[in-house]
């Protein structure tokens, strides 16, 4: 297979000319979730990749090679790049400077034609003058043609005119923003969400330098693969066990750029990610259908071309050739077409095709010189066939027995009498003490229970067709009803809120922990629509005369300790375990959703939380010993 390197434009000049202008900023701050998604925390990150994508799409265009993010004090952005700066003269159509015109007009920029950017990510030139429209201030400082040229905004408005306030030997942007909290629930930066992502955008754009410093309590971190999303695969697959050393393809052709690179592991899981110019197209698209199209028919002609498949039922198909499979598809082109709901569906009709040809000539070039790898590759899809067989039979053998029909639900499951999904609740409760005052305290319209007895299989070491040999995990794929595997459909949920209520020690966070596994591999989509939810007992009742109250923290038992007056005549209760309350406590305390607190389970990072569920419930000892070393301090309630 020919490798083409992926040659950025490097010689074209950026000037006010090349900025087009498509609209104003008038309705971005009466309306900011049309632009950012919403206002909570994933809309207020996005600010920060927005102007960070204006320094990576610098750097696929062969003018920057660094960036840097830096959190300050009072929540504060600032993000500097060694690119060419945002052209300040004056904008031939426009009175005004260009700098002014694409920190203020809304689809203004130099990315809507080929010539001064060959791709680009963000919001395609929203994403700057949105994040100025929505910060209370913002300075920009250009370094361009020896000069230091500085403009300061408020609400997206200019403060100040264009000023030159020095000279400089260097070139690049520097941007600083202050959310504005009049806008946001929140102005509080996560450095971890941040990393995620600026960790994830070094590995896409190889050779990158992209650092993170948090002047808020020192954290940092300094990002540059030159291997690319080679590195990528092998970060994905650090805590498992590789079959096979990376294989990398690579390709452009018309101004489309693929790049592709996967490893087969021990797991059962597939982890596929999908890239288009830089941007997680969560919902996949044209490229990975072009690759799990071209993956299956590569590995399935491999073996039987060479008789590895002997069984004359066993027949490979898509969902077999991908157990186990890291890989990440990433692609850049001039004029991405993004579909979905969320928009991040790649919906370009050509990659497909290109995408197929890549992977049909790179794999099958790479197995015939690797037969060795082929062949193990090829008995773990076997193997995923005959497992996913077994499972089909142990699915229609536990049918025959009823214990998967709607009509025949567990009997220990304390179904609840409302039938409409949206406003019915199951509580996934640790034992049968707990799920009995469960039963009792709950309002039995809405409030359904499910007593699980003991820890449940770890999903993580075990094929569907071992999960459907389990009396537990059976149960709940039954009570939950929206089925697992290829028959799982999420409309099917008979409840729109899953809440798992365990005790708050150790054995009650490892069934959390297993469940929230089997919730992650097996209905994802679950957590994506917001169904699953985390009760938070409390761990102290605090008494003194007739006054009682309940505590959920340390800190919050020394503070009613306190408000009584003292210790003289208060007793405090240290709940053990959920089974330690009555029926009333518990509902007070726990399931009354006028008092309750419930945490919800989201998946901001994918690829730090398939990280997380592989050490904590994987194979490999030594990266959960290092995890709980370096976690435990962290620890706030620890009963063991």
């Amino acid at each position: 297979m020919t490798t083409v390197e992926v040659t950025p434009m490097t010689d074209g000049q950026y000037t006010a000319e090349d900025i087009q202008i498509l609209g104003g900023i008038e309705a971005v701050r009466k309306r900011p979730s049309m632009y950012i998604g919403t206002t909570g925390p994933r809309g207020l990150h996005h600010l920060v990749y927005e102007v960070v994508d204006n320094s990576v799409d610098e750097a696929l265009a062969g003018h920057c090679t660094a960036v840097y993010v830096i959190i300050h004090p009072d929540n504060s952005v600032t993000v500097i790049d060694n690119g060419r700066g945002i052209p300040v003269e004056k904008h031939p159509k426009l009175d005004m400077s260009a700098l002014t015109v694409v920190m203020t007009k809304l689809h203004a920029g130099g990315k809507f034609d080929s010539k001064t950017y060959k791709v680009a990510g963000g919001l395609h030139g929203v994403g700057v003058s949105v994040v100025n429209a929505l910060s209370k201030k913002l300075i920009v400082e250009v370094s361009r043609n020896g000069k230091i040229h500085r403009q300061i905004y408020a609400k997206g408005e200019p403060s100040s005119e264009v000023e030159v306030v020095g000279e400089t030997k260097e070139r690049g942007t520097t941007v600083t923003f202050w959310p504005d909290e009049a806008i946001f629930e929140s102005v509080e930066f996560s450095f971890e969400t941040l990393s995620a992502r600026l960790r994830e955008l070094a590995f896409l754009n190889k050779g990158l330098l992209i650092a993170i410093n948090d002047e808020r309590n020192g954290k940092s971190h300094e990002f540059k693969y030159d291997g690319g999303i080679k590195e990528f695969v092998d970060y994905l697959n650090k805590n498992k066990n590789p079959l096979h050393p990376v294989i990398y393809f690579q390709k452009e052709k018309e101004g489309l750029m693929v790049e592709i690179a996967m490893a087969y592991n021990d797991s059962y899981q597939e982890n596929l990610f999908s890239f288009a110019n830089n941007i997680n197209t969560e919902e996949g698209g044209t490229h990975l259908v072009g690759f799990k199209a071209a993956l299956t028919k590569t590995i399935n002609k491999y073996a039987e071309d060479r008789g590895l498949v002997k069984e004359k039922d066993v027949k490979l198909d898509s969902e077999d050739v991908r157990e186990g499979l890291t890989a990440i598809i990433s692609v850049k082109l001039s004029n991405p077409q993004f579909e979905g709901q969320t928009k991040t569906k790649l919906g370009n009709s050509e990659v497909k095709g290109l995408v197929e040809s890549v992977v049909n000539t790179g794999l099958s070039l790479f197995i015939e010189e690797n037969p060795g790898v082929a062949r193990a590759i090829v008995e773990k899809v076997v193997n995923a066939a005959k497992a996913r067989e077994a499972a089909r039979k142990a699915r229609e053998l536990t049918r025959r027995k009823s214990a998967l029909e709607g009509s025949n639900l567990p009997g220990k499951l304390a179904d609840c009498a409302n039938r409409d999904p949206a406003k019915c609740e199951l509580y996934l409760v640790e034992g049968d003490s707990a799920g009995g005052s469960a039963k009792q305290g709950r309002d039995r319209d809405f409030q359904a229970i499910l007593p699980l007895r003991g820890k449940i299989l770890n999903v993580e070491k075990a094929r569907l067709n071992k999960m459907y040999a389990n009396n537990e995990i059976v149960t709940l794929i039954t009570a939950i009803g929206c089925g697992i595997g290829e028959e799982f459909n999420v409309k099917k949920a008979r409840y729109h809120k899953l809440i798992i209520m365990t005790d708050a020690d150790v054995d009650g966070a490892h069934i959390r922990t297993l469940l929230l596994t089997f919730f992650y591999r097996h209905m994802k989509e679950l957590i994506d629509v917001g169904y699953i939810y985390i009760a938070q007992p409390p761990l102290y009742k605090i008494a003194k005369g007739k006054t009682v109250k309940y505590a959920y923290s340390d800190a919050e038992k020394d503070a009613f300790v306190k408000g009584l007056g003292g210790m003289e005549g208060v007793t405090i209760q240290r709940y053990k375990g959920l089974g330690e309350m009555n029926p009333q406590q518990l509902w007070e305390t726990t399931m009354d959703p006028a008092n309750r607190t419930l945490v919800k389970v989201t998946v901001e990072d994918a690829v730090e939380a398939d990280k997380i569920f592989t050490i904590l419930m994987g194979d490999e000892v030594e990266p959960r010993r290092e995890f709980i070393e370096t976690h435990a301090k962290e620890v706030i309630n620890l009963d063991v």
